[in-house]
């Protein structure tokens, strides 16, 4: 010690001298001069004994206490919820373990001409300690990252056992081994863990400050947690270009110069292998993967709108997997939009991604929807016409406001003409499953340079294909705008070409995969304009090539206002199972509606009534009942038609493809409503203060879980014999 410091201290006196002596500065003489009077010093404090002739002995890494982390007594024990960092107390530890490895350098035997070098003994001192560390109140879900003085550390360098806290947990084995059988508690109801032989080498030869992240659902003695009521997730963010593999990519920039693509966690695994084994830990009863994948689109204006798969950058490949898509390299495929020289998204995931991510799903036991997913990227200042009457276009818009030239409500709309109709045949495109085949690696395609919404989904049907197949293929989400543009003589030709690409994609997955289109809540029921019922999309769920009626479910189940004075006050709290569970089938959209925004401010509720037919269901977005067991008729200019669609009362199941509730301060009053400062759709829910609440989004889930398990609400089909809802096949947004 005295060695470094008089070495320091030599330099600093040295240095103020200036010149050189012998090419040498002030400073490295200083140094020197200080190093030496320090080892001398050293060597007295140390008392280093001289081990046979010319022979001395060096201890390294030798410690003579020991400091523990706290462990007071009477401390509270936590409670938590959701996903918390803690530190916890340490409850039992053992005596640290010395472990002394010798080793001898130099030799003691000279030769002709040649005296003896003296040799060295070097004893190198580590320790190792075994601990328990109390966390919280059990019973908990997992642990899951670990922090060691503030650094995350793999769980698995540690010889590591989690007590999640259960009433029937029993001792831990090394405790009782260490303080006899009989003699440890077994701290029941208490989350704990227990580190068996910790090396304390990379810490200084010293217990680290710990700390770990707790994983707890909400526990209530009445109603499931979040591990109990979620049956599916869908798998987002849909971009990334390497961020569905499950083989580790590198960017390489140069010799010895590269960046890890998918390893960002300490668990050493990729990034999609380690998120798919926290979703098998945190939510185990979940079963059913929605696997989102993304392309881009660069106008509202069908006719003008191209699909493409775009990268982060094109200078630098993956090593190991070229990113490549439906024949498309990196070097010759356009960037994501970038603010602030960051690109907005990850890029479109590269095929052999896809391939690998469907393939892990399935071998995780999990049923895979593929679901192709388009992302508008035109930002500010894009100059673009908007065909809702705007300057320009919004920036990073929702896919559904893709329309005609102009939206059917603006004066000079194509909507409901021929031009409409060819307008959305530009927005397809040409491309035919015989341009596409697929083998074990990819998909390659032989048609024209032609990037339309035909390419986009008969390339990703041709990838599943390559991948083994899927339980569900989507053929589009969402696209409430171009489903609902009216061709001539009240035709919707939108729906006419999902259906010619059902049978498709029929064709090319079989018979087994079941096929959908995922509807906004807002268009699964129908379209209502100009004194006009149109059940449009009933065609596309009466086809024999769709299995069932896909929603994305983001309907109200709320309507609260802070105070006490507001309509619904006498439920007590938001929260309440009972109000929440009442408006999934009831409330706004089932049982009243606003008429105007003045009229929602005050609450004044309109009754939901079909005065003409008594077909008030068909006014309720939220009946699905209603929807499902009736027979539909369109009514054109008011007039209810004689004959009804295509739509087979209770011929097929609904499946909620998307359903959920940010976890923010009165999500449920509109669950679609999130915060994205770069997106034109961020928002709040209504009468929201914004702040974060995690309450909320249990409670929707709950409410839904509750409300869609029982037999009353959920009636079974004697067409097919499966219930109205598949719950069980339905997704909340987002893993």
């Amino acid at each position: 010690m005295a060695t470094l410091l008089l070495s320091a201290a030599g330099a600093a006196i040295g240095s103020g001298f200036g010149g050189t002596v012998l090419g040498l500065s002030g400073a490295v003489i200083g140094r020197a001069v200080g190093a030496t009077i320090g080892q001398a010093i050293d060597r007295r404090i140390f008392d280093q004994r001289v081990i046979g002739a010319g022979s001395e002995a060096v201890d390294q890494g030798r410690i003579d206490r020991l400091r523990v982390m706290t462990a007071s007594e009477g401390t509270p024990i936590a409670r938590l919820w959701g996903r918390q960092r803690v530190a916890g107390q340490v409850i039992w530890s053992t005596r640290f373990l010395e472990t002394v490895e010798t080793t001898t350098v130099g030799t003691s035997g000279g030769g002709k001409g040649r005296p003896a070098s003296p040799t060295q003994t070097i004893n190198s001192y580590s320790y190792s300690i075994s601990l328990a560390v109390a966390l919280c109140e059990g019973p908990i879900l997992r642990v899951g990252r670990i922090w060691a003085d503030g650094n995350e550390i793999s769980p698995d360098s540690l010889n590591l056992r989690v007590y999640t806290g259960t009433p029937t947990q029993l001792p831990d084995p090394r405790i009782e081994a260490v303080e006899g059988a009989g003699n440890v508690p077994a701290y029941r109801g208490i989350a704990y863990v227990v580190i068996e032989d910790m090396g304390l080498a990379p810490f200084g030869n010293r217990v680290p400050q710990l700390s770990f992240e707790v994983i707890r659902p909400a526990q209530n003695s009445e109603y499931p947690d979040f591990s109990q009521i979620i049956p599916g997730v869908a798998m987002i963010p849909g971009t990334g270009e390497y961020a569905l593999a499950t083989t580790p990519v590198h960017y390489v920039y140069g010799p010895a110069n590269r960046r890890t693509a998918n390893k960002n966690t300490i668990s050493g695994q990729t990034d999609f292998v380690t998120a798919l084994q926290d979703l098998s830990a945190e939510l185990p009863n979940s079963q059913s993967v929605a696997l989102v994948v993304s392309w881009f689109g660069d106008d509202l204006r069908c006719a003008n709108c191209t699909l493409r798969p775009k990268v982060e950058q094109n200078q630098f490949d993956g090593a190991a997997m070229p990113w490549m898509v439906s024949g498309l390299s990196r070097a010759n495929a356009l960037g994501v939009a970038r603010l602030n020289n960051r690109p907005v998204y990850g890029g479109t995931p590269t095929d052999q991604s896809v391939i690998e991510a469907i393939k892990a799903l399935k071998s995780a036991g999990n049923a895979v929807t593929f679901y192709p997913f388009i992302l508008m990227d035109q930002l500010a200042g894009n100059g673009l016409p908007d065909p809702y009457g705007g300057s320009e276009q919004a920036a990073l818009p929702w896919r559904g406001r893709i329309t005609g030239n102009l939206a059917p409500s603006m004066a000079g709309s194509h909507d409901a003409t021929a031009q409409a109709t060819a307008d959305l045949d530009a927005f397809f495109g040409t491309a035919s499953p015989s341009q596409f085949s697929h083998n074990s690696v990819g998909v390659s395609y032989s048609g024209p340079n032609q990037w339309r919404y035909r390419r986009f989904i008969l390339h990703y049907a041709h990838l599943c294909a390559a991948a083994g197949g899927v339980e569900s293929f989507c053929i589009g989400s969402e696209l409430r705008g171009i489903t609902q543009l009216r061709g001539a003589n009240h035709s919707f030709p939108a729906v006419t070409r999902l259906r010619t690409l059902a049978a498709e994609v029929r064709a090319i997955l079989g018979p087994n995969c079941k096929i959908s289109y995922a509807a906004d809540w807002s268009e699964y029921f129908g379209y209502h304009i100009e004194n006009n019922v149109y059940f449009h999309l009933d065609p596309l769920w009466g086809d024999s090539n769709i299995d069932y009626i896909g929603i994305d479910n983001y309907m109200p189940l709320a309507d609260w206002r802070d105070g006490n004075d507001h309509v619904d006050a006498h439920f007590g709290s938001l929260y309440n199972l009972d109000y929440l569970r009442g408006n999934i089938a009831g409330g706004e959209g089932f049982d009243w509606f606003y008429a105007s925004p003045e009229g929602e401010a005050a609450q004044q509720r309109q009754p939901i009534v079909d005065g003409d037919w008594g077909e008030e269901w068909v006014f309720r977005y939220k009946d699905l009942r209603g929807w499902w067991q009736n027979f539909h008729h369109n009514r054109i200019n008011g007039v209810r038609a004689a004959a009804p669609t295509a739509w087979m009362p209770a011929s097929k199941p609904f499946r909620f493809t998307e359903y959920g509730c940010a976890a923010i301060d009165k999500g449920a009053n509109q669950p679609n409503k999130f915060l994205d400062p770069k997106s034109s759709e961020s928002g709040a829910p209504k009468y929201s203060n914004d702040r974060r609440d995690d309450l909320m989004q249990l409670a929707y889930y709950q409410a839904m879980y509750l409300h869609w398990t029982d037999p009353a609400q959920n009636p079974v089909s004697a067409v097919y014999g499966g219930m109205m809802l598949d719950f069980s096949k339905s997704h909340a947004w987002a893993w």
